[in-house]
């Protein structure tokens, strides 16, 4: 795609970033093929191909408006169109440029920026945990909306005290603690029963994607120095072999400080060595499938239990990571099996995407879980399965069967006598 930047974004690094990008792009349009909104809404403007073309507008000089400014809102950075597009357009870094540029020219209504600061402070804070819990104990009073976010109580179980060789960090998350907790602490079980050690930096708080995302870019930033400045003691001396995520929304994140932080002097090399070291805890699958096997044989709760799964966006688009989890879950005594149309689509929850874009979010959630009901046929899953806790929350919002991290129930049945 050719472009000539205005002379006021050839003077910025992230206009030229941008321009990178956007001469990559052949408008072949495969991206709208596999674009959720451009599905719902069928407008060339609600898909990547017509969005590119908004932020190559605006780049060249063309004023935005509030139109602009709402198709890019409706965007849910599932990156799907990354996965289609032939010609490795970085979309999703193309989309944060463009939200900045457009809402440096485009102010926003009051009600509306006091949600979005609302979202960005508040979910990260260390009120939500708190908030969370009151929240929880008057939830059969809340109105239907509100009580889709805020999940039943759950109990987390206990961490486990044995000292391994093997040491493994992990980032707790910033609302995950508070929302499942068992999700970290079944990480911690399963990797102990292999022989590796959960270690969680007390200091290390939010990955930054929740204030990125809501073009709060410099406080994203700010949360990733905090996160890496928490890692380094124990990465520099070499005590640990991983980082591992078990929410894809932070994993996505964190493998990708190295190229948010690139122009960062202080701490470019650092976030490299951050996001090397960052991964998926499918990732760590393959090599402890044959422990594990061992440790489940005749112990998988339940072998009649059929898992739907859903692999988030930012697993299978975002870190593409495809077909794993289920892969080897299966190879373990479960059965478990993905949609059989539309897998690869997002279910709408798309971090703050639920609260800022409900009536898209929701549509994209019912479809969801139609088609993951329909997984096995006639007869419909007894579990529905999933990599994040946005997804897995949002899921839920929608029906009464169970949803839970796939951690979770290897961790059940590790620990069944």
């Amino acid at each position: 795609m050719q472009t000539q930047l205005s002379p006021e974004y050839r003077a910025r690094a992230d206009g030229l970033a941008a321009e990178a990008i956007l001469r990559k792009c052949v408008h072949c349009g495969f991206c709208t093929a596999t674009c959720p909104t451009y599905q719902l809404l069928g407008d060339e403007l609600d898909g990547p191909r017509g969005r590119i073309y908004l932020i190559k507008q605006v780049l060249e000089g063309e004023t935005p408006t509030r139109k602009t400014q709402m198709h890019l809102d409706r965007c849910l950075t599932c990156r799907n169109c990354e996965s289609t597009c032939p010609s490795g357009v970085q979309y999703g870094h193309l989309v944060d440029i463009g939200r900045k540029i457009v809402d440096e020219k485009v102010p926003r209504p009051v009600g509306e920026k006091a949600l979005r600061w609302a979202l960005k402070e508040g979910l990260p804070s260390p009120l939500f945990a708190p908030a969370m819990k009151a929240g929880q104990l008057v939830r059969g009073l809340l109105p239907e909306a509100l009580k889709a976010k805020v999940p039943a109580p759950q109990d987390a179980g206990a961490w486990p005290t044995r000292e391994h060789a093997r040491k493994v960090l992990m980032l707790a998350g910033c609302v995950q603690p508070a929302m499942m907790p068992n999700i970290n602490t079944a990480t911690a079980r399963v990797l102990d029963a292999v022989g590796i050690q959960t270690v969680i930096a007390p200091k290390a708080g939010c990955c930054g994607a929740v204030k990125f995302h809501l073009n709060d870019q410099a406080g994203g930033m700010a949360e990733m120095r905090a996160n890496i400045d928490a890692w380094w003691p124990l990465v520099e001396a070499g005590g640990v072999e991983a980082i591992v995520m078990n929410a894809s929304g932070c994993g996505v994140t964190v493998k990708e400080y190295g190229h948010i932080l690139k122009d960062d002097a202080q701490y470019a090399a650092k976030a490299e060595r951050i996001s090397a070291l960052t991964r998926d805890l499918s990732e760590l699958l393959p090599a402890l499938l044959p422990e594990l096997a061992t440790k489940l044989q005749g112990r998988v709760n339940q072998p009649d239990t059929l898992y739907a799964y859903h692999p988030p966006c930012t697993l299978q688009h975002g870190q593409k990571l495809r077909g794993g989890v289920e892969a080897h879950l299966n190879q373990l005594g479960f059965q478990l099996r993905t949609a059989r149309n539309d897998a690869h689509l997002c279910c709408g929850s798309a971090g703050t995407y639920s609260v800022l874009n409900p009536e898209l979010s929701y549509q994209l959630r019912d479809r969801k879980l139609g088609v993951l009901a329909e997984a096995f046929g006639e007869q419909p899953p007894d579990v529905i399965l999933s990599a994040n806790i946005g997804c897995i929350t949002h899921l839920q919002s929608g029906t009464g069967t169970a949803v839970r991290h796939w951690v979770e129930v290897l961790d059940e049945a590790l620990s069944t006598s």
